[in-house]
């Protein structure tokens, strides 16, 4: 939830007496999309895809990911939250960048960073095992855009697109070196509410 500034109304109205303050607390996740058949033409390739259905009884597809656990780096949670939501295991070439949102959930402010990662398929079969999955597919790579619910995911997938494209035409030395990741030292909330573009 983005932080708005207040209209024009909001401003002239009377000032309300400011409650308790919320305790701000910063959540760090991380996940990816994992590609199947990433020496194959664009129209062969496939992404695995997490499916939850949300309050109105939509499903909304959005990209595998969770929180970083003590002793992981952000490269290791992904390719753990992919095989943990899909079943599908996958080897982490690139990354695809960050996401961060703010929500407000159980009486705290919660700051939360979701690290991605692209990631070649490496074995496994699709399974939704994981409770809070509902359903698990492959999607044509160039579905992506219209089958992602989330704005910056369909950011993301963009820009996989351009990396997959680097590695078809010139190979892996041609993808960016990964950001450094030191595994996380400490362990962090787990918050359950799931704001806008986020999912875990």
């Amino acid at each position: 939830m983005q932080d708005t500034p207040p209209t024009p109304a909001e401003a002239s109205a009377p000032r309300r007496r400011p409650g308790p303050r919320l305790r701000t607390v910063h959540e760090t996740s991380a996940g990816g999309l994992v590609v199947d058949g990433l020496d194959r033409p664009r129209e062969e390739q496939l992404a695995a895809l997490i499916g939850r259905m949300d309050r109105r009884g939509r499903m909304l597809w959005s990209l595998p990911k969770g929180h970083i656990e003590q002793g992981e780096t952000a490269e290791q949670t992904a390719i753990r939250e992919v095989a943990e939501e899909t079943g599908i295991r996958g080897d982490v070439l690139a990354a695809l960048g960050s996401i961060d949102y703010w929500f407000v959930t159980e009486g705290r402010r919660v700051h939360k960073t979701v690290h991605h990662y692209l990631l070649r398929f490496s074995g496994g079969e699709l399974c939704d095992e994981d409770l809070e999955v509902t359903e698990v597919a492959w999607v044509p790579v160039t579905e992506l855009p219209a089958r992602l619910a989330y704005a910056d995911e369909r950011r993301l997938a963009r820009v996989a697109h351009e990396l997959i494209d680097r590695l078809q035409n010139h190979g892996p030395a041609a993808l960016p070196p990964l950001p450094p990741s030191a595994p996380r030292r400490r362990p962090q909330t787990h918050s359950r509410t799931r704001g806008c573009g986020s999912g875990s």
